[in-house]
């Protein structure tokens, strides 16, 4: 039972750390992005060259989904070559809408490079031609479908869950553990209490039958000089006799005479 408790335990930090490695970093990114939305609004917010952004339509299908998340790196116009996949502000839009899809040809006038640009599930070009000044940058890759779980990061409720259930996770866990080492802590003094209190009556009962013991048996001292006034009172009584019978031999003696 208890081994079951520790294999679930652990997966389930193991499965809070998965999910932080998961959310956390996508948390961070949409932390700056939208920081850098609001420090800068004349741009779209980047992390260094590397522009990510969420995609809303299937314009580009099936090269790049709807929902998908893509990264974008900023890119001299002049780097920009016929077939690349372009992200920019549209130009029908308010300044702050972007389109990425792919360009079809490439014109020079008065100086600017302009790209004629076209969705690929569009069955037409698209109507306003792209200038550099409105270019972001080259399409790179993506993920597929992170998007969604970026924009749902991105807004209160998202925010919210991703740091209060998170923190509220981490604090359950902390409590738990702390609660158990205090238990093993409580038991662990109980123990040595308990185990002190058994050597400490063992040593008590020890020194009783030693007392006892002592009282019992006589001391060697004791004993050596009882023996030696037992032989002394042995010899003593031994030459009593032997003068009895020197004393009887002579008395007899002399009778005889």
């Amino acid at each position: 039972m208890e081994t079951a408790n520790k294999k679930k335990n652990i997966w389930g930090i193991i499965g809070v750390i998965l999910t932080c490695l998961i959310l956390v970093p996508i948390l961070v990114v949409n932390l700056t992005l939208i920081v850098k939305s609001y420090t800068n609004k004349d741009e779209v917010p980047s992390i260094g060259k590397t522009v990510p952004m969420v995609v809303l339509t299937d314009s580009m299908y099936p090269k790049i989904d709807s929902g998908d998340l893509i990264f974008v790196k900023k890119t001299k116009a002049n780097k920009i070559e016929v077939g690349d996949i372009i992200s920019f502000y549209d130009p029908a839009g308010n300044g702050s809408s972007t389109l990425t899809h792919r360009v079809k040809e490439i014109e020079t006038r008065d100086g600017k490079l302009y790209f004629t640009t076209k969705g690929d599930a569009n069955n037409v070009e698209d109507a306003h031609k792209v200038s550099e000044d409105a270019l972001i940058g080259i399409y790179k890759s993506k993920i597929n479908e992170l998007g969604h779980v970026a924009l749902f990061l991105s807004s209160t409720e998202g925010l919210i869950i991703c740091i209060i259930v998170p923190l509220a996770i981490f604090l359950g866990f902390d409590l738990v553990r702390k609660s158990k080492i205090e238990k093993k802590n409580k038991e662990e003094k109980e123990n040595l209490l308990l185990e002190i209190e058994r050597l400490k009556k063992e040593k008590e009962l020890e020194e009783k039958k030693l007392e006892e013991s002592k009282n019992k048996t006589p001391s060697k001292k004791t004993s050596i000089k009882k023996e030696s006034s037992e032989v002394k009172e042995k010899a003593a009584v031994k030459k009593t006799t032997t003068a009895k019978k020197t004393t009887s031999t002579k008395a007899t003696k002399k009778e005889e005479n």
